[in-house]
């Protein structure tokens, strides 16, 4: 679950609300229905999280009751609470050794910056995490900025000897 929300960008209640008709193993292609704003988006999930899926869904039908129409459930087929996703991921960084208070919207935004400094589109980053206003998805590249920033700064350190300077009036 917290691979493809790293991998797709795909929100904490998008995750815990999809279904098994919303997702083609064969395709990759994943329908968000009625995500945030009540608006439906297409995605597209890597070869190993398809994998994955493939083999949680074998598992799933071994051991969960009944023909769970959700892709992550407990065991007796209803869908995982968001607090427990929550939990989950506490409880991952703890073991990690990861002191920081984390929490399943950075998987969103760690997502939404690696797309944006992979591709450089901020509209492509804008479509994929389904926002209207690109204001928003704007509030996802503030890390890619600060790394702008350092590489330029880097690349002509100022320098009070080097002669070079502007003209002033």
């Amino acid at each position: 679950m917290l691979s493809l929300m790293l991998n797709t960008g795909i929100r904490l209640s998008e995750a815990t609300a999809l279904q098994w008709r919303d997702l083609d193993l064969n395709s990759g292609k994943l329908l968000v229905r009625q995500g945030k704003g009540a608006k439906d988006r297409t995605l597209w999930v890597g070869e190993s999280d398809l994998e994955m899926l493939g083999r949680w869904r074998n598992r799933q039908a071994q051991t969960v009751a009944g023909s769970p129409r959700h892709v992550f459930t407990t065991l007796d087929g209803n869908p995982v609470s968001g607090r427990y996703v929550q939990q989950m991921v506490k409880r991952y960084a703890a073991k990690a050794g990861i002191e920081k208070n984390l929490h399943p919207h950075m998987l969103r935004h760690t997502f939404a910056t690696d797309l944006y400094r992979e591709t450089g589109n901020i509209r492509l980053v804008q479509k994929a995490l389904g926002h209207s206003d690109l204001s928003t998805t704007m509030l996802y590249t503030h890390v890619y900025d600060r790394e702008v920033r350092n590489a330029m700064r880097a690349l002509r350190p100022r320098s009070t000897d080097s002669g070079i300077g502007l003209a002033t009036q």
